[in-house]
């Protein structure tokens, strides 16, 4: 079974064609002002026309209000949220929308609780830990910490790029990878060939 793909923090409409023509499963909006990949909602509502059926479409958040959220979910039609700050399970569970929750990780443990206190998510993503940003970092982190018995969906983050997504679909067996920074020229602006290398990459194995 491949691994699904998601690719996140896209900007512009050409980035959005050519994740979804690479053949992304998932598509990623950043509604988070200070990352350098965050859009409006009045950029998200002209984006997520060119995201057609079957490919999901997915809102990233950071400590959101409610008032935040639920204005998002009125104008922009997410399939999932995700939650990447540090908002409670019962936070994350109020808005009546599938969500997953994102953990940067820095301990031995801090996963397996992760799976018990967000036991109502449709997924988890495990990324790097940095003490200033919310992911996006650009790095991994020791992924020998991530155990092999999950009773979520386990998503993959944090310093993927083409050159090492197989190796760490084959060591982690994901449900899915995520990506932002490794398909990028510049911080919001993608690289096409390398979505597509990226994809072509993840589905190898």
């Amino acid at each position: 079974m491949n691994t699904r793909v998601k690719i996140c923090g896209l900007t512009r409409v050409e980035d959005v064609k050519a994740a979804v023509a690479s053949g992304a499963d998932a598509i990623g909006f950043v509604f988070y002002e200070p990352s350098p990949r965050a859009v409006t909602l009045a950029q998200a509502e002209t984006l997520a026309r060119h995201i057609p059926a079957f490919v999901s479409l997915v809102g990233l958040f950071v400590n959101p209000s409610k008032a935040q959220v639920q204005e998002t979910l009125k104008r922009i039609p997410l399939d999932l949220l995700q939650f990447h700050g540090d908002e409670s399970p019962v936070f994350c569970h109020q808005f009546g929308r599938r969500w997953i929750k994102a953990i940067r990780v820095q301990r031995a443990g801090q996963i397996e609780q992760a799976f018990r206190d967000y036991d109502l998510a449709s997924g988890l993503l495990v990324d790097a830990w940095d003490p200033e940003r919310y992911g996006g970092t650009g790095h991994s982190f020791n992924w020998d910490l991530i155990p092999s018995d999950r009773s979520l969906p386990l998503i993959l983050a944090g310093g993927l790029s083409s050159d090492n997504v197989f190796g760490a679909i084959e060591k982690v067996r994901p449900w899915a990878v995520d990506v932002s920074g490794g398909v990028e020229k510049s911080k919001g602006i993608k690289d096409i060939e390398k979505i597509s290398e990226f994809i072509k990459e993840a589905h190898r194995f």
